[in-house]
């Protein structure tokens, strides 16, 4: 990987997110949130650009390329970091992105999220719901939950991704990961099979599909902790959005199973910081936290969850939070612009 190499090293020593590659453009670095174009570097004619891009892929990845047009798989850069790739072709010939995964998971404190989140890795069982768009800091959030328990708890946890990000060393817990079109079929198949390998947490990396969606639900009502994606935002949304997958006649039985297992859904929002973090970045979470009580299975069970925004306004004490509240307190700490927070707050 010489030719692409420079690039990656960049996109790790000036702490970027991501490193998009195309055609057309010099390389680009997500630094903050914020594109910056690598100004020493010349604008990517399409064949250079295919080079950059076909050094890092074997043969059974180019072939898959030529069949699928794009593709999702990570990398190992010696002596940089690990990398999350999707290389798609676009009309200029191919394209590629790179997002940058530390090689250690950033813990729940590093990642300065509220004693909460870490009360959730405790729970023997459930579904908890990390949500939020594409780049919202989801799969940095489920790595830190598995991390905190992996260094608290003597637990098997299995993990379904598509693919493979954060790479997990056992300490206390015994962790096996599986990667989907590497280690099996698909999601759901995963999901299948860990019902007879004994887990006691299994992280899936995204609830896809119905059938997904029904085996995770499954996995949590048979004393499984269920940890998982969506990319929906708000809480209420989310149940929304788990509920209506399945057809009309169905969805009487799966508010009923929902309302018994799903224990929290947090939404977040990642968002510039006025001054760099605790894990060295200018970026922070904001979020919305849902947590399961009598209130909230009655008002799923019935259907009503238009009303869930307001149990969580009330139940504030408990440690629930709406995203206005969240983004309240950032800039009350200074965390947050006043810019910031009346871009995202809601009406």
């Amino acid at each position: 990987m010489n030719g692409i190499q420079q690039l990656l090293r960049a996109s790790v020593d000036r702490k970027a997110s991501d490193l998009y590659i195309g055609s057309g453009a010099k390389p680009i670095l997500r630094i903050n949130g914020e594109l910056v174009p690598i100004d020493d570097h010349p604008i990517l004619d399409k064949k250079t650009a295919e080079i950059y891009l076909l050094e890092v892929m074997d043969d059974p990845l180019k072939k898959k390329l030529q069949n699928s047009s794009d593709l999702d798989f990570s990398i190992e850069a010696d002596g940089i970091a690990r990398f999350r790739v999707n290389i798609f072709v676009q009309r200029n010939g191919i394209s590629g992105v790179f997002r940058v995964i530390p090689e250690v998971p950033l813990s729940l404190e590093e990642l300065q999220l509220p004693p909460q989140i870490q009360a959730l890795t405790s729970l023997r069982k459930g579904l908890i719901l990390i949500t939020g768009p594409a780049g919202s800091g989801k799969s940095t959030t489920l790595a830190a939950m598995i991390k905190s328990i992996n260094h608290s708890q003597k637990k098997h946890i299995l993990t379904v991704e598509d693919p493979i990000e954060f790479l997990h060393q056992n300490n206390l817990s015994v962790i096996e990961q599986r990667e989907v079109g590497t280690h099996t079929v698909s999601f759901s198949r995963a999901l299948r099979a860990a019902l007879r390998e004994d887990p006691d947490v299994i992280l899936v990396g995204e609830m896809r599909d119905l059938e997904t969606i029904s085996l995770a639900i499954t996995a949590a009502e048979t004393g499984h902790l269920v940890i998982s994606t969506l990319h929906t935002q708000g809480a209420a949304n989310t149940v929304d959005r788990v509920i209506d997958v399945f057809p009309p006649d169905q969805q009487a039985q799966i508010r009923t199973q929902l309302a018994s297992t799903l224990e929290a859904v947090i939404w977040q929002k990642l968002l510039p910081a006025e001054k760099e973090t605790v894990n060295g970045t200018k970026r922070i979470a904001a979020l919305e936290i849902l947590l399961s009580n009598h209130a909230v299975k009655n008002l799923i069970r019935k259907g009503q969850t238009y009303q869930i925004d307001s149990v969580i306004e009330t139940n504030r004490k408990d440690g629930m939070q709406t995203m206005n509240h969240s983004l309240k307190t950032l800039l009350e700490q200074g965390l947050i612009s006043e810019e910031t927070y009346q871009k995202n707050v809601q009406e």
